[in-house]
C-alpha cells in the first residue's frame, strides 16, 4: 500500500477510534448535518456535417446523499465526511452513449443501466486550519473538480485549507488518483487531449498544487497557485478578482493568467503556453453585461486534467473551451434577472463566444482556424409551496467551427436540461 492510501485511510477512519460516544456525540453529531440531492438530468448534442456518430443523447437520474460531520471537542478536532452516488439509465442506446452521464462498455457501447459509488472522507481541525483525505472535489484556479453532468468528478489524495492568518486563503493538496463523471473506478491522472493537443494515454500518480487569496482590500482579491501533473506539465496561475462601486453600478474585473511548461520527460508531449484572460462585467439592477477576452500563445494548448473544468474567463461555455494553441476569443454576455418583473427565482442569460487563428495539425485542418458558439440559459428555483427549492436549469447552445470532420469537437446544437431537488435531512 502506497503512503498515500495510508494516509487516506488512516485519516478517513483510524482517527476516530477509540473515541468514546460522549465526545462524538459533543461536536461530531450534534454539528453535522446530512443533505439528499435528487437530479434529473438530459444531455442531447445534435452534430451536424459529417460525423461517425450522429449524437450523444442520453437522460438519466441521479441521486447524492452527503454526510458532513462536526468536529470532536479538544484543540485537535476530528471528523468523517461521507458521499453516497447513484446513477440510474432512463433513456440511451450503443449510438447515442458520450454525454458523460451514464459509463459504457468501451468494447460495444452498451450504457449501463446504473452506477453508484460511496466516498468517505476524513478529516483533522486545528484552529481555522483543516486537512482532509480520501475522497476529495478541489474547487481552485488551478483545478476544478467538475460538477456538470449527472454525478460529479471526484479525486483521492490529501488538501488542506487554512485561514488563519487575517485576510489569506491557504490551500493545497496531493492527489493521486481520479475517478470521473461517469465512472465508478480511480484512474492514474491524465490530462484533456481534444485535437491531439496532448498524449490522452500518458499517466500520472501525483498532482501537487498550491497557493492562496489574499484579500487585499475590501475590493480587491490577489490570487496565486502552482500546481504539477508529474512527468507531464507544472503550471503556474496568477490572477485578480476586483469588484468595486461604479456609479450606480458594480464593475467586477477578473484577470487570469496561466503559464504552463513541461515537468519531467513531459509524458504527454511537448507543453508551452502562456494563456491570458480578462473578463469585465457592469451590473446595475437585474441587468449585468460583461465583455471578455483571451490569448494563448506558446507552442502548444493549455492543459489541463482530463474531465476537469479548466479555469479560463471562457469557462461555462457548453460545446467547447476555446483552448487551441494560439487561439484568440473574444465573448459578450448579457444576464438578467427577473425579480424586476416580480418574478423572484427566475434568471436568464445569453452568451456570444468567437475564436480565431487557431493553429492544429494540418489533418485537422492547420492554421488559421476558427470556431464560435452563441449560448442561452434559463434557470428557475420555486421559491415557496410544496416544490420550494426544485431547481431547473435550460441551457442551449449552437457551436461551429471550420476544423476538419475528424476534429474532437465537431459542430453540434446542444441542449441541456436537469432539474434538481436538495432537501435537508437533518
Amino acid at each position: 500500500m502506497s503512503t498515500l492510501k495510508r494516509v487516506n485511510t488512516t485519516l478517513a477512519l483510524g482517527t476516530l477510534c477509540g473515541l468514546s460516544p460522549a465526545l462524538l456525540a459533543q461536536g461530531f453529531i450534534e454539528d453535522s448535518k446530512a443533505t439528499l440531492t435528487a437530479r434529473n438530468y438530459y444531455f442531447d448534442r445534435d452534430y451536424k456535417g459529417e460525423s461517425a456518430q450522429s449524437a450523444t443523447r442520453e437522460w438519466a437520474q441521479g441521486f447524492i446523499l452527503r454526510f458532513t460531520s462536526g468536529y470532536t471537542p479538544g484543540t485537535v478536532g476530528f471528523g468523517l465526511d461521507a458521499q453516497a452516488m447513484l446513477g440510474l439509465k432512463l433513456d440511451s442506446s450503443p449510438a447515442r452513449t458520450g454525454t458523460g452521464l451514464l459509463p459504457f462498455d468501451p468494447r460495444d457501447r452498451d450504457p449501463r443501466d446504473d452506477y453508484s459509488e460511496l466516498g468517505l472522507t476524513g478529516k483533522v481541525k486545528v484552529s481555522r486550519t483543516e486537512l482532509q483525505a480520501g475522497t476529495l472535489a478541489p474547487f481552485s484556479p488551478i483545478l476544478f473538480a467538475s460538477p456538470t453532468r449527472l454525478l460529479p468528478q471526484t479525486f483521492r489524495g490529501v488538501q488542506f485549507k487554512s485561514q488563519d492568518i487575517d485576510n489569506l486563503t491557504l490551500s493545497g493538496g496531493r492527489l493521486d488518483r481520479m475517478n470521473q463523471r461517469d465512472s465508478t473506478n480511480y484512474q492514474k491522472i491524465t490530462v484533456a487531449a481534444p485535437n491531439r493537443r496532448f498524449n490522452g494515454a500518458a499517466e500520472s500518480d501525483s498532482f501537487t498544487y498550491g497557493g492562496g487569496d489574499y484579500q487585499w482590500s475590501e475590493q480587491l482579491v490577489l490570487k496565486y497557485y502552482h500546481a504539477q501533473l508529474e512527468d507531464i506539465y507544472r503550471q503556474d496561475y496568477v490572477g485578480f478578482v476586483d469588484n468595486r462601486a461604479v456609479a450606480n453600478g458594480r464593475l467586477k474585473t477578473d484577470v487570469r493568467y496561466h503559464i504552463s511548461g513541461e515537468d519531467g520527460p513531459a509524458r504527454a508531449g511537448k507543453v508551452d503556453n502562456r494563456t491570458f484572460g480578462v473578463m469585465s462585467t457592469y451590473s446595475l439592477g437585474a441587468h449585468s453585461l460583461g465583455l471578455g477576452y483571451m490569448q494563448l500563445s506558446g507552442d502548444t494548448a493549455m492543459p489541463y486534467i482530463a474531465g476537469s473544468e479548466p479555469m479560463v474567463v471562457s469557462e461555462g461555455a457548453l460545446s467547447s473551451e476555446f483552448l487551441n494553441p494560439k487561439e484568440r476569443t473574444w465573448q459578450v454576455r448579457y444576464d438578467y434577472d427577473f425579480v424586476a418583473l416580480g418574478v423572484p427565482g427566475l434568471k436568464g442569460m445569453l452568451r456570444y463566444l468567437d475564436g480565431s487563428r487557431i493553429e492544429l495539425p494540418n489533418a485537422l485542418g492547420g492554421s488559421g482556424r476558427s470556431e464560435s458558439e452563441k449560448d442561452i440559459e434559463l434557470s428557475y428555483v420555486v421559491q415557496s409551496g410544496t416544490f420550494k427549492n426544485v431547481a431547473l436549469r435550460l441551457r442551449h447552445a449552437w457551436y461551429r467551427n471550420d476544423f476538419a470532420s475528424t476534429a474532437a469537437f465537431r459542430d453540434d446544437n446542444e441542449l441541456r436540461v436537469n432539474v434538481d431537488y436538495t432537501v435537508a435531512l437533518w
